[in-house]
């Protein structure tokens, strides 16, 4: 499954710095608005320590993690979705993605300038949630006029579209997110196709300094905004995990990070945040050739599961045999797992656990 997300924010708050940081390839920084002309995009891995302790018991020739793709996109001003500053076109890049990254600045720094003159996080979060909701509220009224001819001739589907967007437009008009409407499953798969920005996932990341690294005044503020939009949300100090990716060697990173208190990198907390926010859940193969993680939605059946590998697999599923990954770390072995009577056959209906070990058996 291919996994994107956006990160936004108003210019200076650090994004570039993040992408940089999270992608450790050279992304344009400057003190100045829209120093990032074109969305800068990154392949990233996903931080699962089971990988490589699964080797220690299956050797294989290759390790394959799951990856998310992150899009560094110019920073958002006031009257965006109108196209002041970059506009629409850095909008038409969020569409394109499953989740946003929203970077709001909590740190303070004469040298770095703010496009409004002043720090305020709320506020900043304001300006981009407006922007995208009216940049949503465009959409949906060109949506209206083409569908509109249909639902009044009582054509089911663009009925059904009609109402949804009518119900999503109060909420844009008062430049709300559209996730405040409470759609239902249904009324969510007929817009699938219409790409809200503010129907997307989101992470609100906090941004700060050095010093502040378990929180501060401003990140306080975001933390109860997070909370009462039911968002999650994480503090990060890009400056710093920027200086831990120039690191060359995982001994070096990860003396950096003891030095400064951490047990891990900022990012790999965010990279795993944004996973499972999107409710990706993960299985594994193992063999001689290769130790691979695969992406599924969480709630995935078994058929599911195996067309993520190939389409072949779904179509022609008959069983999949399965073990837990902890009952490896456990025995030490597949054949222990066999013996311990720990190996199951499941069928079509068995719904994946995070961290199942398969093997797929299916017609041709």
């Amino acid at each position: 499954m291919s996994l994107k997300a956006g990160i936004v924010g108003l210019p200076n708050v650090g994004k570039s710095t993040l992408f940089s940081a999270l992608t450790r390839a050279p992304a344009q920084a400057a003190n100045y608005p829209f120093c990032t002309i074109e969305p800068n995009v990154g392949i990233v891995e996903v931080p699962d320590p089971r990988l490589k302790r699964i080797t220690e018991f299956i050797p294989t020739e290759k390790i394959v993690p799951a990856t998310f793709e992150f899009v560094d996109i110019a920073g958002l001003v006031k009257g965006a979705s109108k196209g002041e500053g970059l506009g629409n076109q850095f909008l038409a890049n969020i569409r394109e993605t499953h989740l946003i990254v929203h970077l709001v600045r909590c740190f303070d720094d004469p040298d770095v300038i703010h496009v409004e003159g002043k720090i305020n996080p709320l506020s900043d979060i304001e300006t981009i949630h407006t922007e995208l909701a009216l940049a949503d509220l465009e959409t949906v009224d060109r949506r209206l006029a083409k569908v509109e001819k249909q639902a009044k001739s009582g054509v089911k589907e663009a009925v059904e579209l009609f109402q949804v967007l009518q119900k999503v437009r109060g909420e844009l008009e008062a430049a709300r997110p559209a996730r405040g409407a409470k759609l239902t499953e249904e009324e969510l798969a007929n817009l699938k196709e219409v790409q809200l920005l503010t129907l997307k996932p989101e992470v609100l990341v906090c941004n700060v300094d050095e010093h502040s690294l378990l929180g501060n005044d401003y990140t306080q503020k975001v933390q109860e905004y997070a909370r009462s939009i039911n968002a999650d949300t994480m503090i990060i100090c890009a400056k710093l995990e920027s200086e831990i990716s120039l690191l060359d060697s995982e001994e070096e990173r990860q003396e950096f990070l003891a030095a400064n208190g951490l047990q891990e990198s900022g990012l790999a907390r965010l990279t795993r945040l944004c996973f499972h926010t999107l409710g990706y859940r993960t299985f594994f193969t193992a063999g001689p050739k290769e130790v691979r993680a695969w992406t599924i939605h969480e709630g995935f059946k078994a058929p599911q599961a195996a067309g993520v590998i190939h389409s072949d697999f779904e179509k022609g599923f008959i069983k999949a045999e399965v073990y837990h990954v902890e009952d490896l770390f456990e025995l030490k072995s597949e054949a222990e797992i066999r013996a311990k009577g720990r190996l199951r056959i499941e069928g079509k209906d068995y719904v994946v656990q995070d961290g199942d070990v398969m093997f797929f058996r299916f017609n041709t």
